[in-house]
């Protein structure tokens, strides 16, 4: 939604987990597209990684790289997730976070270090969703897409803050630390949204915020163009047996593809 309103959607790239570089069809888009496949266990592969990311600066690719440092989601319906995090953080010293997961720090500190000379900046993004909490003050999970278009969530809040890629520590000790300090103003700041004793502050973000719309003009070309390409295919039978092929063939393909090449 924010690439969108600053004409730069095509130059989103994500670091995303491994598994999914077997969706069917999107797996080897997201690859070719400059998507980075990670493992989150011990078998991670920093080379790769940095080779991915050195041959986007090397085709001076402008690019949003986006990281998700907690590695999953939040998700309250499945505490096991959420007591590990914070077992983690208290295993290596770290304040224990409530209402986010322990950030890893590797992926982070392998795009900064290869990228510092190509990046101007670090944007941290926290995002609350109105209307997820239970009567008791309790977090539900966050929205699904059809619940948001069905107004179930009535807005999504979002805060933006610039860091100078100088202002990062290089030294992944020092890092892991900063981007832990990161993640506890994220905390703070959702503690007060979600669970301030004052309704005025309770949903929302302090400062002065506004409303950004997304203009049906940067949006709907493409949804009719698509819709109208697979409505045409699937109107004939010959339509229907390429959309088929090409679902299982380009598949088969794509993840023999991502499997040799991300």
């Amino acid at each position: 939604m924010m690439a969108v309103q600053q004409n730069a959607l095509g130059h989103v790239r994500y670091v995303l987990k491994d598994g999914l570089k077997f969706l069917p069809l999107y797996g080897w888009y997201f690859s070719q597209h400059g998507g980075i496949y990670v493992k989150r266990s011990a078998k991670f592969n920093e080379m790769r990684m940095k080779n991915k990311l050195q041959s986007q600066m090397k085709a001076q690719t402008p690019m949003y790289l986006v990281i998700f440092p907690e590695g999953t989601r939040y998700n309250p319906d499945i505490p096991k997730v959420i007591a590990d995090s914070q077992s983690f953080a208290i295993k290596e010293g770290l304040p224990v976070l409530k209402h986010v997961l322990t950030p890893r720090v590797k992926a982070t500190q392998i795009a900064i270090e290869t990228m510092q000379n190509y990046l101007d900046a670090v944007y941290d993004v926290t995002v609350a969703y109105e209307k997820t909490t239970t009567q008791s003050g309790q977090r539900k999970e966050a929205p699904s897409m059809t619940e948001f278009l069905c107004k179930e969530c009535p807005r999504i809040h979002i805060t933006v803050e610039r860091i100078d890629v100088k202002d990062i520590p290089k030294e992944q000790g020092f890092m892991r630390r900063w981007l832990h300090e990161r993640f506890e103003i994220k905390d703070r700041l959702l503690t007060e949204f979600y669970e301030a004793t004052d309704p005025e502050k309770r949903n929302t973000f302090p400062g002065e915020g506004h409303v950004a719309k997304l203009s049906l003009k940067k949006t709907m070309p493409s949804f009719f163009i698509l819709t109208a390409i697979t409505a045409g295919m699937l109107c004939t039978e010959t339509g229907r047996k390429v959309y088929m092929n090409t679902w299982i063939y380009g598949t088969l393909i794509g993840c023999i593809w991502v499997s040799i090449k991300a």
